[in-house]
């Protein structure tokens, strides 16, 4: 962050004095106005309600132009990760900053497999959940159980204590997520192989059972880890703010991965993948592509209720990059698993075309997200739709953990405490009688 030549001048209609603020750079994108001093300096706090125009923090991880399309890893595209790294790679680089070379990927790939094993007794606590409950109601539960097993690293002002840490959440969320899975289907733990990849490994332990030897197969190995990287670390939303705002208290990583999972829950955030494809099922059981123009109708009037899922984005106003990559991954999955004509698909690309050439979508930019094709190939693969959200907290993991480190090494970091307008009762006495 630099100090740029330019100045913020405030000034006031009821002629009070103006306060100047001093204006930051950073590398790329929008400049920010430092208005910690505005309180002491006016009596006034700003107003700016789902963090709209609000800086919350300085970040070296993920950068997002919306209006470009563009997602960078530190510095990195997106689109040239996905098509030449593995998910360990992108691990590495997000964690520390730099892509690995080959002695440091070496290392790094087989810390992760031998700590991706978890505690026996977690398998008696996991026990104690119904069968039946949603797998993120599980996930939240176990993350956060993690600081009961491990708290041999949770002293946050110790460097090692938090690479380990690090290092035990992204090895571990594979195994807890494949076990919630496997404990939902009534089938047995699979306990993860080391000589396999951190992707293959997380297959294998979803799929396999102890009738027979199981080979994962490489198309949906890639597909999963595709779908690992695209979602790696998405810069400050809604559950990695919950990260940082949790962390600042100085709880356990354990503890504030645990309320990132429980953020990422929310329909409205990890949820959307599995919205959209209810959305297509909806459509399918209603007529299918017969039915697709008449439900893009549907969705042009305000007054139907009829929402299109999967289109637009909150920071994208361009095509999102990741959806791109994840199309091409879509088509290579159901090529491989011989289901090239699956109604689902075909519904997408239908409903794909018609945004992309009615003017109406056009001129909103209504674009297809990373949701709209990542839940068709997790259902190719077999994985059932109430699991999306955990294979989507299992990707982000490594994002959260390195945007907590983050904030822990920033030697201006406090505990959050956003402000409000208060529009409640003013100061009024009890009654003596009531």
């Amino acid at each position: 962050m630099q100090l740029s030549e330019k100045k913020a001048t405030l000034s006031f209609s009821d002629g009070s004095a103006p306060v100047e603020f001093p204006v930051y750079s950073g590398t790329i994108g929008p400049e920010v106005i430092d208005i910690r001093k505005l309180y002491s300096q006016t009596g006034m706090f700003t107003y700016d309600p789902g963090f709209l125009a609000t800086a919350s923090c300085e970040s070296a991880i993920t950068y997002i132009d919306g209006d470009k399309g563009q997602l960078l890893y530190r510095g990195y595209p997106i689109d040239q990760l996905a098509k030449s790294c593995d998910f360990m790679d992108v691990s590495y680089l997000i964690l520390n900053g730099e892509l690995p070379n080959a002695a440091q990927k070496s290392e790094f790939d087989s810390l992760v497999t031998h700590h991706s094993l978890v505690h026996e007794q977690l398998h008696f606590f996991l026990r104690g959940f119904r069968r039946d409950a949603h797998p993120m109601a599980v996930l939240t539960g176990l993350v956060g159980a993690l600081s009961a097993f491990y708290h041999d690293s949770t002293d946050i002002t110790n460097p090692r204590h938090r690479e380990i840490s690090a290092i035990r959440l992204i090895a571990k969320m594979p195994t807890l997520v494949a076990m919630a899975y496997k404990y939902s289907q009534g089938q047995p733990f699979i306990y993860p192989q080391n000589d396999l990849s951190y992707t293959g490994n997380f297959v294998r332990m979803m799929f396999a059972t102890p009738c027979e030897d199981y080979k994962v197969n490489d198309v949906v190995e890639r597909a999963l880890d595709r779908i690992f990287i695209l979602h790696a670390d998405h810069e400050q939303n809604a559950s990695t703010s919950t990260v940082r705002l949790c962390g600042s208290s100085g709880t356990n990583p354990f503890a504030a991965i645990a309320a990132g999972v429980a953020c990422l829950w929310g329909p409205a955030h990890g949820g959307a993948n599995e919205a959209c494809l209810q959305m297509l099922e909806d459509l399918q059981a209603n007529g299918g592509i017969a039915k697709v123009g008449e439900f893009m109708e549907k969705v042009k009037d305000k007054n139907s209720g009829v929402r299109l899922m999967g289109f637009g984005h909150r920071v994208y106003k361009n095509y999102d990059p990741r959806a791109k990559l994840m199309q091409e991954t879509c088509k290579e999955v159901l090529s491989a698993l011989g289901l090239e004509n699956d109604p689902l698909f075909k519904l997408a690309m239908e409903l794909e075309r018609i945004a992309l050439e009615d003017p109406y979508f056009v001129e909103r930019k209504l674009y297809p997200n990373v949701d709209f094709y990542s839940g068709i190939v997790q259902r190719a693969i077999g994985i059932p739709t109430s699991l999306f959200t955990a294979i989507f907290a299992l990707a982000r993991t490594v994002g959260w953990i390195a945007q907590w480190n983050e904030m822990l090494s920033d030697p201006e970091y406090k505990i959050g405490r956003p402000r409000q307008l208060y529009t409640g009762a003013v100061v009024r006495d009890v009654p003596a009688q009531r």
